[in-house]
């Protein structure tokens, strides 16, 4: 029993709810639950084994009646099993779903961040290049002015000597 409710309050508060009512907590607990439960889960109807049991008056009819009742309970809690790890799978692919969502978002983000980081390198690539071709014509035609008051200082000289 103990290990049943361990098992149950591992999973969704709907899970509890739904055909589990002889695992009753005190009351605090389950107002609180009942009233953040969400709209959406569906309640099951009250358990059909509570009060269920009327000793018959002989001994074998009465374990025969018990019998039926733990195999019909079993089966019970083998469904209300299969629909909790059904309902925790939904919820893990669901998890995993948005996870990849956002890493291909983020994925998406960074190929476009360093589209434009490498447009923004590419142009100032393109910049420092038209600036070091100005700065060579620039250096040429410096260089050439010099060449030509070094040529006629230099034919001063000769003239003037």
């Amino acid at each position: 029993m103990a290990m049943m409710t361990r098992f149950l309050n591992r999973g969704s508060p709907s899970l509890l709810r739904r055909g589990f009512d002889f695992l009753q907590q005190p009351q605090s607990q389950s107002l609180r639950r009942l009233s953040s439960a969400r709209s959406d889960d569906e309640l099951r109807e009250p358990c059909e084994f509570l009060g269920s049991w009327s000793p018959p008056s002989d001994p074998r009819i009465a374990r025969a009646n018990l019998e039926r009742l733990r195999r019909a309970y079993g089966k019970q809690v083998k469904q209300m099993r299969k629909e909790y790890i059904y309902e925790v799978e939904m919820l893990r692919i669901d998890k995993q779903r948005k996870a990849d969502a956002r890493r291909e978002a983020m994925r998406i983000e960074n190929e476009e961040r360093k589209k434009a980081k490498a447009a923004a390198a590419e142009t100032r690539a393109a910049e420092h290049k038209a600036f070091q071709k100005e700065f060579r014509k620039t250096l040429v035609v410096i260089t050439r002015l010099k060449l030509k008051s070094f040529r006629a200082t230099e034919m001063e000289r000769e003239l003037s000597v």
